[in-house]
C-alpha cells in the first residue's frame, strides 16, 4: 500500500479528479458556444431613442393643396388618409397643385412656398 500512496492519494483518485475536470470542461464549452450562438438583433434607425413625432403617431390630416403664384398655398381637399389623397391627385397635371402630411395644430402657412 505504501507503494501506490506515498502522496496520500491513489489512481483512482487520480482518474476521478481527470474524469470530473473533462466533464466541466464540457459544460463550460458548451456553455460558452450557447452565449456565443445567441442571435444579434439587427442594428438599426428602430434601436435608437427617439421623441415620437405627431407624423409617427398619425394625428393630422392629409391635405390636397393649391399654391398660386405669390406662393400662398389654399387647402382644397382633407383626407384621412395617405392612399386617398394620392387617389385625388392620380390625373393631376397642375405641378401647383399636391398633397402632403398637415400635423393638427400647425398653420397652413407651412404649406406656402417661398418666393424665388
Amino acid at each position: 500500500m505504501a507503494e501506490n500512496n506515498p502522496f496520500g492519494f491513489d489512481p483512482d483518485d487520480i482518474d476521478r479528479v481527470v474524469r470530473e475536470a473533462g466533464e466541466e470542461l464540457r459544460d463550460f464549452k458548451d456553455r460558452i458556444f450557447a452565449f456565443l450562438e445567441q442571435p444579434i438583433a439587427p442594428a438599426g434607425p428602430q434601436q435608437q431613442p427617439r421623441p415620437e413625432t405627431t407624423g409617427d403617431a398619425g394625428d393630422g390630416v392629409w391635405v390636397v393643396y393649391t399654391a398660386d403664384a405669390d406662393g400662398v398655398a389654399r387647402i382644397d381637399q382633407v383626407y384621412p388618409s395617405e392612399l386617398e389623397a394620392l387617389r385625388s391627385l392620380k390625373g393631376n397635371v397642375d405641378p401647383a397643385r399636391s398633397a402632403r402630411f398637415l400635423p393638427f395644430g400647425m398653420s397652413v402657412s407651412v404649406l406656402d412656398r417661398p418666393a424665388e
